[in-house]
């Protein structure tokens, strides 16, 4: 990653480009964290889409499948239970307490850091020093400008990469955003890692290419408030939300099809909570006026998209909220053309392509948004790993950073190039 890791960060300004009016925190009370509380993760297999959806819905949450359909699972007792009387098989594996503890070590490191062994990971301050070394390193081809502001006021960044970068030119867009979940910390390292190589890397004719032809923006964490919490005591927390009230997850807040289909919950207290209406997380209202604003003379200038998770290696496409590939919104000739681009993209890195509603229902988020809304060529990658893990698939060490963000290198050079198309 950046060699300059934890320098003081140079700050230049991005002229020609203007900040978007922050979005408001409100008051609220602080978020209350019941994810260990009587929590455990089961495996169960034999896992399809519709057992999947099955199993968020009665309030556990599936948090990733293997190759095999095999979903690891967190859930309380009750809820194991109840699955159980409806036929499921699972078999606990650990306490979520238990395997946090296990993960974070005996020794926290110091708070607002992440755990011993883990400090190739970027923290929110390490991450916007990044992106502004980053513009002042390249200030030709690179400027830092804000989608907004989180619920505790963080700013959330967006880096612009191209070859007149205070100039809207008139070249296809592609978005990179990464960490709508808190816990999903690769992520932030998979949109540095974009930054890094297409502005360090310009002299490659390749990237070049590239970069004098598309305007690429880059928006490291989305849930920058969410994703401090999850390592401000120094070990992990097993946090997925924002921090509002008792967390939105902001993947479920989207205003497409929002709570259309039994692909969120209404409960605050679960961790696919979508909150009170459509919108109502500053991070997800940020994201919209975003996008919003790139919709230049009655057109959407944004080609192509790529949402980042962890995990499970997948390469998913729209549509979340329903399981029919051709449907309103969505022609055959399109979806040929997502199951094309994303099978092509998924040969590269080994990913397993599919239409979201594959590895479950989801309603209100920002696959389906960005295609239903925009008809932005827009993908969600799942991260490494593949093989379940259960909430340790959230936290892989800080070693596989490096190997983990190239490996998707070549299915961004195929989203880039066919936002030309």
């Amino acid at each position: 990653m950046f060699s300059s890791r934890r320098k003081a960060a140079l700050v230049a300004a991005a002229a020609g480009l203007v900040l978007l009016a922050p979005v408001q925190a409100g008051l609220a009370a602080e978020p209350t964290d019941t994810s260990a509380q009587d929590r455990a993760v089961y495996t169960v297999p034999n896992t399809d889409s519709a057992s999947r959806t099955e199993i968020n819905r009665s309030g556990a949450e599936v948090l990733g499948v293997t190759k095999d359909q095999v979903a690891s699972v967190e859930a309380t007792a009750a809820e194991a239970e109840q699955l159980r009387a409806r036929g499921f098989q699972l078999t606990e594996q650990t306490k979520v307490a238990d395997a946090l503890q296990r993960r974070n070590g005996a020794q926290p490191k110091a708070p607002g850091d992440f755990p011993p062994g883990d400090e190739a990971y970027h923290n929110y301050d390490e991450m916007v020093a990044e992106l502004d070394k980053t513009v002042a390193d390249h200030p030709d081809i690179a400027a830092k400008v804000s989608a907004g502001k989180s619920f505790e006021g963080r700013d959330i960044p967006v880096l612009k990469i191209s070859d007149n970068v205070a100039t809207d030119e008139d070249e296809p867009e592609v978005l990179f955003d990464c960490n709508q979940h808190a816990r999903e910390h690769l992520t932030t390292e998979m949109c540095l890692h974009i930054a890094q190589r297409f502005t360090d890397n310009y002299s490659d004719p390749a990237v070049k290419e590239s970069v004098d032809n598309r305007e690429i923006w880059i928006i490291p964490s989305v849930n920058p408030d969410g994703s401090s919490y999850d390592v401000e005591s120094g070990q992990y927390q097993g946090w997925r939300k924002n921090r509002q009230d008792q967390g939105t997850d902001v993947n479920r807040n989207w205003g497409f099809m929002w709570g259309c289909c039994g692909g969120a919950s209404d409960d605050p207290a679960d961790e696919t909570y979508r909150g009170t209406e459509a919108w109502s997380s500053p991070e997800a209202a940020a994201m919209r006026d975003f996008i919003n604003s790139r919709v230049v003379g009655g057109t959407q200038q944004i080609k192509a998209a790529v949402d980042f998770h962890t995990y499970s290696e997948l390469v998913l496409w729209p549509f979340g909220h329903t399981s029919d590939q051709v449907t309103e919104g969505m022609t055959q000739q399109e979806y040929d053309r997502f199951a094309r681009v994303g099978t092509e993209m998924a040969d590269t890195n080994g990913y397993t392509p599919q239409q979201s509603s594959e590895l479950y229902v989801t309603d209100g988020d920002s696959l389906d948004w960005m295609w239903g809304q925009h008809k932005i060529l827009a993908f969600t990658f799942e991260m490494y790993p593949s093989n379940g893990g259960g909430l340790d698939g959230f936290y892989p060490p800080g070693d596989v950073i490096e190997r983990e963000t190239a490996r998707n290198d070549a299915a961004v050079d195929i989203l880039l190039r066919e936002a030309g198309a």
